[in-house]
């Protein structure tokens, strides 16, 4: 794993919202309104890596035995949930992969969407190593993993019927009203809406500009025997001129 957590970091193209919204029926608006408040709108911090929160409560439940207290003793992990959370939790999160590199990274939450790793299978990766490293080449695969993610907790008709308390509820959990999730993503989405969307097209018009399958062979014939006819009548056209023009040179003399 590459602990600098810096790769390509590139940052999402106007059509991916539509195009990944496209998946669940939703257009951008809703996955902005849902980005601004569980990412403030960007997947990578001001070094470039991946947004990142370190879960000492979740990394707790995913050690057992010398490591667990190793961690406890290290204040890398703990029982139950504190608001306990530095400015930069990359060291810590540095530190406790020098105890188990894979409880670290399931312990932490991460991107655009803010996925924990242990959630990585739930959104299309092996491993919580494969899914860090997608995030850290482009926010196109932070929000195809805030999609899938929706898809696998049955939140995506929430997010269609802009119930936004329901889809708090269900990405947050229970404390969602605490922190006011609901409001704030109605809130922004009301804000998106008055700005001009991305055109996406539609499916009949997705198949209109899908690239067309090579020719038959019987089309090729045909068109081949239809440039044939076109270069004998451009023949023919040229000697009949050229017949007038001899003649009339002739007429000349």
């Amino acid at each position: 794993m590459d602990t600098s957590f810096r790769g390509a970091a590139k940052r999402l193209d106007d059509i991916d919202l539509p195009r990944i919204g496209a998946r669940i029926g939703v257009g951008e608006d809703e996955l902005h309104a849902f980005m601004d408040v569980e990412a403030t709108g960007s997947g990578f911090d001001n070094q470039g890596r991946p947004k990142m929160l370190f879960e000492p409560h979740v990394f707790y439940r995913n050690l057992s035995g010398a490591k667990r207290d190793r961690a406890v003793k290290a204040g890398l992990a703990y029982a139950k949930w504190k608001r306990n959370y530095p400015k930069d939790s990359y060291p810590r999160l540095l530190a406790a992969m020098k105890i188990d590199e894979t409880a670290a990274l399931r312990a932490a939450s991460w991107g655009l969407g803010q996925i924990l790793g242990e959630n990585h299978k739930a959104v299309g990766y092996a491993t919580p190593q494969a899914m860090v490293t997608a995030f850290m080449a482009d926010e196109e695969h932070h929000l195809d993993a805030v999609v899938s993610f929706l898809i696998s907790k049955k939140l995506a008709a929430k997010l269609r019927a802009h119930d936004w308390a329901g889809v708090a509820r269900g990405y947050n959990g229970a404390g969602y009203k605490q922190n006011a999730y609901d409001t704030k993503m109605a809130a922004a989405y009301a804000k998106w809406r008055k700005i001009r969307d991305t055109p996406w097209p539609s499916d009949d018009q997705r198949d209109e500009l899908a690239p067309r399958p090579a020719s038959s062979p019987a089309s090729n014939t045909k068109r081949t025997g239809g440039l044939a006819a076109v270069l004998f009548l451009v023949a023919a056209a040229l000697a009949g001129f050229w017949d007038r023009f001899t003649t009339w040179v002739g007429s000349l003399f």
